[in-house]
């Protein structure tokens, strides 16, 4: 059983290298037509490898932020304290932190609308449009 583990580890574990590879020779050919320089497949290879260990310590570091604040969840914050060496990095990471939180925070008042909507509540501003309404037409 614990054999089968491992080997299905290995797999994705190849697959997962593989897919880099594949990413990094994608960017390699960009860099190659936007800066007419050439990379030979060691080169991308070597890059390639570098890629993926550095993930590797980066998924790690970040597991242990996570566990030393008690948790079990690695949130936005774990990622920024990860950046931190990297100004424009973490500046980057910052920006569309903010932007992905603002954007749940309109669909949750979007859903909020359609569930009160749905279930015949009124929202606080609908409420007094309605009672002005109703004292407009009682005093006709």
């Amino acid at each position: 059983m614990a054999a089968a583990a491992g080997e299905e580890q290995q797999l994705l574990a190849q697959r997962l290298k593989a897919a880099v590879h594949y990413t990094v020779g994608c960017l390699c050919e960009e860099v190659e037509e936007d800066k007419d320089v050439q990379f030979s497949k060691q080169i991308i290879a070597a890059i390639s490898d570098i890629t993926f260990r550095q993930c590797e310590i980066f998924a790690k570091d970040l597991e242990m932020f996570a566990r030393h604040a008690k948790r079990t969840t690695i949130t936005t914050e774990d990622v920024k304290l990860l950046a931190r060496r990297s100004n424009s990095l973490l500046k980057y990471i910052t920006q569309k932190s903010e932007e992905l939180a603002s954007s749940n925070m309109e669909q949750k008042e979007k859903k909020k609308k359609k569930s009160s909507t749905a279930k015949g509540e009124r929202i606080p501003g609908e409420q007094e449009a309605a009672v002005t309404e109703n004292e407009d037409s009682n005093m006709t």
